[in-house]
């Protein structure tokens, strides 16, 4: 019999309601695009998307498909391919509201979720913009030391956290090495939905080999199979980015026009790759 974890990659994605607050990782940890493909689909509307701590393609997509009604990050880019097309028009437009942020200040946030506290204290914005323009960031006084100001960051706990990964269990175990951020955002976000490569029938928590780097399906609400899951972009060192993909996203997105056909012929993508 199927554990009741393990789900159609329509199922998980069809779990994330319009409003959600949703975290999803840099590129680099393992981006759940073909998950992303499916919300953009079925039309998901006014997500909260909290980047930890940058956003990238799936951020500019999903801006782009009309998904997003705000964004807490430190950037959006898409790296060596140059700015993110949708997201600066929908900031020059004011269509989105941005939360901007540094990559401490993120992680931080999502560490007071982590551990169930209201807010989590942070150095190093102190005389910055950012608290001009984040009047939820509040500085106060160190209740252990005189003279001593710092920021408190309010906690982030995502209703959701969404994320690719190599392999999980039947169980739901995720394997997600030495990715911490992933267990950081499984353990902040009231559930967390994760793609994979591949589902073994085997229990990953009975591996010596990799149960340290392991989330343990307590943390895991729905694990769905999803073979090149994050393509285009690369995942880890099992392929690379599809540079091409990339690049003809990046002449497409320049327009809204442009992106429509981008998205119109992605959305007809079944196989990620040949």
């Amino acid at each position: 019999m199927e554990s009741a974890v393990v789900s159609s990659l329509e199922a998980l994605a069809a779990a994330i309601p319009d409003g959600a607050l949703l975290a999803v990782p840099k590129d680099s940890s393992g981006v759940a695009m073909a998950a992303t493909r499916e919300l953009v689909r079925r039309g998901v509307r006014d997500l909260r998307l909290v980047c930890v701590p940058v956003g990238g393609l799936q951020a500019d997509i999903l801006i782009g498909a009309g998904a997003v009604a705000t964004i807490e990050t430190s950037a959006v880019t898409l790296g060596e391919f140059g700015g993110a097309p949708r997201f600066a028009a929908a900031v020059r437009e004011g269509a989105i509201r941005v939360l901007d942020a540094t990559c401490p200040a993120i992680y931080a946030a999502l560490q007071a979720g982590e551990k169930g506290i209201p807010f989590m204290p942070l150095r190093g914005l102190i005389g910055t913009d950012l608290l001009v323009h984040r009047q939820d960031w509040k500085v106060i006084d160190n209740p252990f030391a005189g003279q001593d100001r710092i920021v408190a960051l309010p906690g982030i706990r995502p209703d959701i956290s969404l994320f690719h990964a190599p392999l999980a269990d039947r169980h739901g175990n995720v394997f997600v090495g030495a990715k911490r951020e992933l267990m950081l955002m499984a353990h902040a976000a009231r559930q967390t939905l994760v793609t994979v490569e591949e589902i073994t029938d085997d229990n990953l928590l009975d591996d010596p080999q990799r149960s340290a780097g392991v989330l343990p399906a307590i943390y895991v609400s729905r694990v769905a199979a999803a073979k090149h899951g994050a393509w285009p972009l690369a995942f880890w060192d099992l392929y690379p980015d599809d540079e091409a993909a990339l690049a003809n996203y990046v002449a497409a997105a320049g327009t809204a026009a442009g992106f429509r056909h981008f998205v119109d012929s992605w959305l007809d993508t079944r196989r990620a790759v040949a």
